[in-house]
Formats: structure tokens, C-alpha cells, sequence
């Protein structure tokens, strides 16, 4: 088992104004897949350190997106990546980020944005409010792929905006939606985020936009696409 500790210091540019915000998160990483097929594709391509120096970028580009002071975020002083020999893409628990080596072992596109776009992903989870336990999945999983689409690391594979049944279809459907309605206002997903950290309804959409959900997602099938 490796583990990889690393001190890093962080800045944050909050809003319009130059304010720098100094932090430190301690990450740490561990691959303990390292005897599979996944785990020394893994240690070859990719890497512990490489992987770790995402999770910062990351956590600085959720900040700055959140629009996020000292104040306004999650109370996590570390953040654990491990890599390991289970079913699945990746999943985050707490402050702890799971990626599965034997999604790594059979992927066959370009494995280190993949990866990357993955780590965005799941590092939004560490830092993002989830209504107190009240907010729904495709709220939560929405707002991680959001992240991960205004970062530019969307796959080629994700729908295209205006897509999609229903707002609840979640991940890239939803981060298409929200891309859409922060379009509408500038720094919308901030404000949600920021409201979630209190609790969640759907009314939440009303009071920052001006319109309910049902209309919203109507709107934003009707709008027109280049």
C-alpha cells in the first residue's frame, strides 16, 4: 500500500474582488489495487501524484465556481483518494473519493482526461452542501457534472443541451439545465449551492430565478441551439 500525504496551500479569488483566501487541505492517496489489471494501469498512466494535484485543481475550481469564502465552506481539513478493486466508475463518501481500478482496466479512451474529468466530479462532492440530507440525487449529481462540464472536461459521450425528458434525469442532462438556467443569471449554481447548505426544496429554483422548475426545464427545451 502507498500512501502519498501532500500539504497544499490554497488560493481562492472570490468574486469580482481580489480577495485571496489561504487554506490547507491535506490530501492523501493510496492505490490499493496495485497487484490488478486496473491498478498498474493505473501506477503506469496516470499516477498517484498526477491524481492528487487534480483533486487541488479541483478544489480550487469548486471555490472559485461556489464562489465560496472560509466562512461559506464545508469544514474538511483532508481529502482521501483511494484506488481500488471494486465494481463501479468512482463514488465519494465523506471526505474519502473511491475510483475503481477495474473501470480503469477496461476503458479505451483517453484515460488520464477521464479520469480527471472523474476526479472533478467526485471532488464536487466533498465540497458541495446537500440540503442537509433533503436535496435530491439529481440536484447533487447535476451540480458534480456541472462542474465537471464548465471545467471543459465533458465526455463525448454526454447528451447534448436540450436533451433529455425531465430536469430529475440528473447528471449531464441536469449539468446541461444548470448551465443553462446560470445563464439566466450569472452565478446561479453558487447561489444554490449556498442555499443548500441550510436545507433544500424546489422552491429554491423559484426564489433565485424568478420562475418555477416546470417552467424553467420548459424554457429551456424551447430554446434555440446553434
Amino acid at each position: 500500500m502507498e500512501i502519498i500525504p501532500l500539504l497544499v496551500s490554497m488560493l481562492l479569488l472570490m468574486s469580482s474582488e481580489p480577495i485571496l483566501t489561504q487554506a490547507q487541505v491535506q490530501l492523501t492517496g493510496t492505490n490499493t489495487a496495485t497487484g490488478t489489471p486496473g491498478g498498474m494501469r493505473f501506477d503506469r498512466e496516470i499516477g498517484l501524484q498526477y491524481s492528487l494535484k487534480v483533486v487541488s485543481d479541483a478544489t480550487n475550481f469548486i471555490w472559485q465556481t461556489f464562489r465560496q469564502g472560509a466562512a461559506d465552506r464545508k469544514p474538511v481539513n483532508s481529502v482521501d483518494l483511494f484506488i481500488g478493486d471494486i465494481d463501479g466508475v468512482a463514488y465519494t463518501s465523506g471526505n474519502q473519493i473511491h475510483v475503481s481500478a477495474r473501470y480503469i482496466a477496461a476503458y479505451g479512451g483517453d484515460l488520464r482526461r477521464e479520469i480527471t474529468g472523474i476526479l472533478y466530479h467526485e471532488t464536487t462532492h466533498v465540497w458541495q452542501w446537500d440540503g442537509k440530507g433533503q436535496a435530491p440525487g439529481w440536484v447533487i449529481e447535476g451540480v458534480a457534472d456541472y462542474i465537471r462540464l464548465k471545467a471543459g472536461l465533458a465526455p463525448a459521450h454526454w447528451r447534448k443541451a436540450g436533451e433529455g425528458n425531465s430536469w430529475t434525469d440528473s447528471y449531464d442532462i441536469t449539468a446541461r439545465f444548470f448551465d443553462y438556467c446560470n445563464g439566466l443569471k450569472d452565478g446561479f449554481v453558487a447561489e444554490l449551492n449556498g442555499k443548500m447548505k441550510d436545507g433544500y426544496n424546489d422552491q429554491l429554483f423559484a426564489d433565485i430565478l424568478g420562475k418555477p422548475l416546470k417552467q424553467l426545464w420548459s424554457d429551456y427545451k424551447a430554446a434555440p441551439r446553434s
